[in-house]
């Protein structure tokens, strides 16, 4: 086990530390200029569209918000709690600045990426939207088996960082707050996943329009309020986030990394496992909602790596820089990493943190692998069909118990690398698309504006 864990993380270190680095940050560099600097001047927008606009009548399975939460669903999960704790012990405070950076670049990525994802999207023999980068990748550039490859990578990674990690990351959670066996955890989880993802795209999306919301609200008040509590620790915790992103020399908490190198690659391959930006997961639930403008989802999107990547992230490094918790040991002597690390975090402070955290984790967690279970079927019925889907749902199934009693060091470098080599069919096909982004959102961003002057005219009616 040991050698194929060194394995992994050799590959996981070469995969983020050359190549695919360097395509993530020149394509959303690269559309960032393109569409000049659109995530800053619509980010308002986006989240306006994301929590008040709705199409109800617009050609889609379900809508614009459920879209949003089952994205989010995905992204808002054990990557933004645990994932960051792992970064962090890996490569310091430095690494949720790294994670900035390329969450900056990575909101007009998704917004890019989704766009395309509606305006190439089909319905599939089961009368339901299908899209995603294997659809705009195969129809726009004729590239099949490069779709097909995105596609393959894709279910893959549902299987590692959607499935495993997650089933993985929520037993170890009720195993440290109630010592409830992982084997146990496991079988609860397998059923729960089956309940849901029997029922199909709009039972995920009506489960996480309700779900998400309350955990993302649960985990950031908690947040919120041991910051609070700690406020004389803040500029010493922004301090050492700063500090260590630029150290040549680890800094504490790069208890196994060294320096600016381990910073940026945990900041990379965590913030992309946190926001999904390039990924390609994401698109593939844009295509499910109901709008028929491609550019509102697009921008409904985009505000999700803003609420996952600078608000949830954030808000877990914070807390662990503000309670000094990164370096305790647990009884083995091991490092405490991980969600056991966030929890400790908490109920250090909170009488009732390990609470918050242990449910914040099932719950972002569960609707994680819900969220993935939609991305890897629609992976899965592009290379095969929907009549065979049920095989895709029974191992799915399987898979979220057998990740309940496998091992933290293993599962994290293999989601890194099965997310790595997903991005980069991803990412040729939005560098070669990127001129239809351009095009489509210059039409986009006009009718926004007429829109904006209509209301104007409309309001100035009803003046006296």
């Amino acid at each position: 086990m040991q050698n194929l864990i060194e394995i992994f993380e050799k590959i996981d270190f070469y995969l983020w530390n050359g190549f695919l680095i360097y395509l993530l940050l020149i394509v959303g560099i690269f559309l960032t200029i393109r569409l000049k600097g659109m995530q800053v001047k619509y980010l308002f927008t986006s989240l306006k569209f994301a929590f008040f606009r709705k199409d109800k009548n617009a050609k889609g399975d379900i809508s614009q918000f459920e879209a949003l939460m089952t994205a989010l669903a995905a992204t808002i999960g054990i990557g933004s709690i645990a994932g960051m704790a792992t970064a962090v012990i890996a490569g310091g405070f430095g690494a949720i600045f790294w994670m900035w950076v390329v969450a900056f670049i990575g909101m007009v990525t998704k917004y890019a990426e989704a766009l395309l994802a509606v305006k190439y999207r089909t319905v599939d023999k089961n009368n339901q939207m299908a899209g995603g980068p294997m659809y705009y990748i195969h129809k726009a550039l004729n590239l099949k088996w490069l779709g097909s490859m995105f596609a393959v990578f894709g279910m893959l990674a549902a299987f590692a960082g959607g499935n495993l990690i997650q089933s993985q990351s929520i037993s170890d959670a009720l195993f440290e707050l109630v010592k409830l066996p992982h084997f146990v955890s496991g079988i609860i989880i397998a059923i729960s996943t089956a309940i849901v993802i029997l029922g199909g795209i709009k039972s995920l999306g009506k489960v996480n329009a309700y779900l998400v919301p309350i955990m993302a609200l649960i985990y950031i008040t908690g947040g919120l309020a041991i910051i609070v509590m700690n406020y004389s620790n803040i500029l010493n915790g922004l301090s050492l986030i700063f500090k260590s992103a630029f150290s040549i020399k680890a800094a504490k908490g790069g208890l196994i990394g060294a320096g600016i190198q381990a910073a940026v690659q945990m900041g990379i391959a965590r913030g992309i496992s946190s926001n999904e930006a390039g990924l390609g997961s994401a698109p593939i639930a844009a295509a499910a909602a109901k709008t028929d403008v491609p550019g509102r989802q697009a921008l409904i999107s985009m505000s999700g790596v803003f609420l996952s990547s600078f608000i949830v992230c954030t808000i877990t490094v914070l807390v662990l820089a503000v309670t000094n918790v990164v370096g305790i040991t647990t009884h083995t002597g091991d490092l405490l990493n991980g969600a056991p690390l966030v929890m400790r975090a908490f109920s250090n402070v909170l009488p009732f943190g390990g609470y918050i955290v242990a449910i914040g984790l099932v719950l972002f967690g569960f609707s994680t692998i819900l969220g993935w279970s939609y991305y890897g079927e629609k992976c899965f019925e592009f290379l095969f069909n929907e009549k065979k889907i049920i095989f895709f749902r029974v191992a799915f199934i399987f898979v979220s118990f057998l990740g309940a009693i496998s091992s933290l060091k293993l599962v994290w470098p293999l989601a890194d690398i099965m997310n790595g080599l997903m991005a980069f069919p991803n990412l040729i096909g939005l560098f070669l698309l990127t001129n239809v982004v351009v095009a489509e959102s210059k039409g986009f961003f006009d009718l926004l504006k007429k829109e904006k002057l209509l209301k104007k005219k409309q309001k100035q009616k009803i003046l006296p």
